[in-house]
């Protein structure tokens, strides 16, 4: 009889175990697939830039050097997404693409405050459509950066509490997508009245 109440004891503790573990693992697919929604967004929204771009370059011809930092900093924004995309979650990886997205977010800021002083280019449909896209897409991405870290911060809480710290040997700590400049935390504001 005791054999049998140690037998059950040791395959519950083994059975609770495995659920531990399967919830770690499941957290961890939890926060890839919430990273998998913001690379669509960004990629969405790194594909609009150069249309935009182009559209203002007729308008902008004198003012190439903000048309060409919106470029640049755009190529960063792809690189830092291909770079975060291959490990989502890695620390140096979450910090290179908060800041490239930073610098995309201030020098779409000023594309669209030139525009502003170009009437024959706020009036140009092409721009409105291309910027309404772009002020959607840029609410999509919140949503999904939002979901992403809170998809972190569960992954995280099950890998650091009891007794999840317990097996989280292999499962490294995810780091969550945030902005350092808060002023790049809302959208560029585009207005054509």
């Amino acid at each position: 009889m005791v054999t049998i109440i140690l037998l059950v004891i040791v395959v519950a503790l083994v059975a609770y175990a495995v659920s531990i573990y399967n919830g770690l693992v499941t957290a961890k697919n939890g926060y890839k697939n919430a990273f998998a929604q913001i690379d669509v967004q960004l990629t969405r929204r790194h594909d609009l830039i150069p249309n935009l771009v182009e559209t203002a370059k007729g308008y902008l011809a004198h003012e190439r050097g903000t048309l060409e930092e919106v470029i640049q900093a755009r190529n960063a924004a792809v690189s830092g997404l291909a770079a975060a995309k291959a490990n989502p979650g890695d620390p140096a990886a979450m910090q290179n693409l908060s800041a490239s997205e930073n610098s995309l977010t201030q020098g779409l800021g000023r594309l669209f405050a030139l525009s502003e002083a170009y009437p024959d280019l706020k009036a140009n449909t092409t721009m409105m459509q291309l910027s309404e896209e772009l002020t959607s897409t840029e609410n999509r991405v919140a949503f999904a950066r939002q979901a992403y870290n809170d998809s972190v911060m569960t992954y995280n809480n099950r890998r650091e509490t009891f007794p999840g710290s317990l097996l989280a040997g292999g499962f490294p700590v995810a780091e969550p997508l945030a902005l350092e400049n808060p002023a790049a935390r809302e959208a560029p504001k585009v207005s054509f009245t």
